[in-house]
């Protein structure tokens, strides 16, 4: 109840303090990129149920001569780039929480097509609200491998806490002032899941 009614509590002042900010961001992502201003995907939340998360758009809609998407390398503009590593894409996401889909803090959510992918353990990651930072997203983000970042997503389920969202909250704060870990090594942002070894094992 405690951590529902923080995010309910946050959400609510932080939607309306930022309310400017979500606003010139808007119209700088339909002047730089054009409409649509949100980028809405479904990503599993609690238990893996599907949601539809909001952020805001970083990416043009590039695409090849058969009509496939371009690298994120390619469709990733420095304006793009710039909220991503401000965090300032995120801000959409507020929205999720209020509406209880997210919360401020748990694992971050994935895409749909990696919940076949995990091993149980992995899998735990779901146990609780996926979250707009994480203990795993003050501890490396993008620039750790996905065995090390599931490994700190189940840590938190397992030690979760007032006390340590407060910690998260405010470690997430000083990571996008260092614009650390926004990137995985040799990637825009991050490479994709593809498996692990540990889900083999499961399922030998």
């Amino acid at each position: 109840m405690w951590k529902r009614l923080l995010d309910i509590v946050a959400a609510t002042v932080g939607l309306l303090l930022l309310a400017p900010v979500i606003l010139i961001v808007a119209w700088q992502v339909k002047r730089k990129l054009g409409a649509p201003v949100f980028f809405r995907q479904t990503r599993p939340g609690l238990h893996g149920k599907p949601f539809q998360m909001t952020k805001f758009r970083t990416m043009k809609d590039a695409v090849d001569a058969q009509g496939n998407a371009l690298p994120d390398s390619e469709r990733l503009t420095p304006f793009g780039q710039f909220l991503r590593s401000s965090s300032l894409d995120e801000l959409p996401e507020l929205w999720n929480v209020l509406k209880g889909d997210m919360s401020l803090v748990g694992p971050r959510p994935l895409l749909m097509e990696y919940l076949p992918l995990y091993s149980k353990k992995q899998y735990r990651r779901h146990e609780v609200r996926p979250g707009v930072t994480g203990w795993a997203q003050i501890n490396g983000r993008n620039a750790i491998s996905w065995e090390d970042k599931f490994k700190l997503d189940v840590w938190y389920v397992d030690n979760q806490s007032i006390w340590l969202d407060l910690k998260i909250l405010f470690l997430t704060i000083k990571k996008v002032i260092v614009k650390e870990g926004i990137s995985g090594e040799g990637e825009v942002t991050m490479s994709r899941f593809t498996g692990t070894k540990e889900r083999h094992e499961d399922h030998g």
